[in-house]
């Protein structure tokens, strides 16, 4: 049934089940899965654990949650570039741009992503967290292989000099997502800054990879 078929806003019950998952990114972020409980991501927002109970079965389920939105959003930024203007290397440097860029504004929920599967595997998992948990990860490998699919057109339209394709895109995929350890936003730090930073980086990942020159 739908949330209107309950009588509930969809509007209303978007946006509560969104400030949980910020605020379940951010306790995950800071804390870690295994450490985190309801009770922190309630505190979080000023409510009570029954109120994110009421969007979410489990904590568990939470870090499904937050998992999807992000794989959501740096998909929604860097697909539509994987088939955009250019050489593969124009693409590939425009897709490693936007990934880092959404990786450095939703920091929270790639770090989050990148923590792997939390606790000690999926033994203890729901069926249906297993199923959900399976689609997740098979999303992350067709996003690696759509980089791997422009990483291939650069080699054949000569404008990225690669020998190994499935090697060259891990390396990439593996550094670009490591700024989460790293990567602290500065207080003030404009959005143009960050795309500047994104720049420079995607910049000296694909010249080390290629050992071009930058266009």
């Amino acid at each position: 049934m739908t949330t209107e078929q309950f009588g509930v806003d969809p509007a209303a019950y978007d946006a509560a089940r969104t400030m949980i998952l910020d605020a379940a990114a951010d306790v995950f972020q800071r804390q870690g899965f295994d450490r985190s409980t309801i009770d922190d991501i309630a505190d979080a927002i000023g409510a009570t654990k029954g109120r994110v109970y009421y969007y979410f079965r489990s904590k568990f389920d939470i870090y499904l949650a937050v998992y999807e939105e992000g794989m959501r959003k740096v998909c929604e930024a860097v697909e539509p570039l994987s088939t955009g203007p250019g050489t593969g290397r124009d693409r590939l440097v425009a897709m490693s741009v936007a990934h880092a860029e959404n990786l450095m504004i939703d920091l929270r929920y790639h770090n989050t992503i990148h923590q792997g599967i939390p606790g000690h595997g999926t033994s203890a998992l729901k069926q249906r967290q297993r199923d959900e948990l399976d689609a997740l990860n098979r999303i992350r490998d067709e996003y690696e292989q759509m980089f791997r699919k422009v990483v291939a057109d650069g080699i054949a339209d000569s404008s990225l000099r690669i020998e190994d394709p499935k090697l060259a895109t891990r390396v990439l995929l593996s550094s670009l997502n490591a700024i989460d350890t790293w990567f602290q936003p500065r207080p003030g730090q404009s959005v143009e800054q960050i795309h500047d930073l994104a720049q420079r980086i995607a910049h000296l990942l694909i010249n080390g990879l290629t050992s071009q020159k930058s266009r």
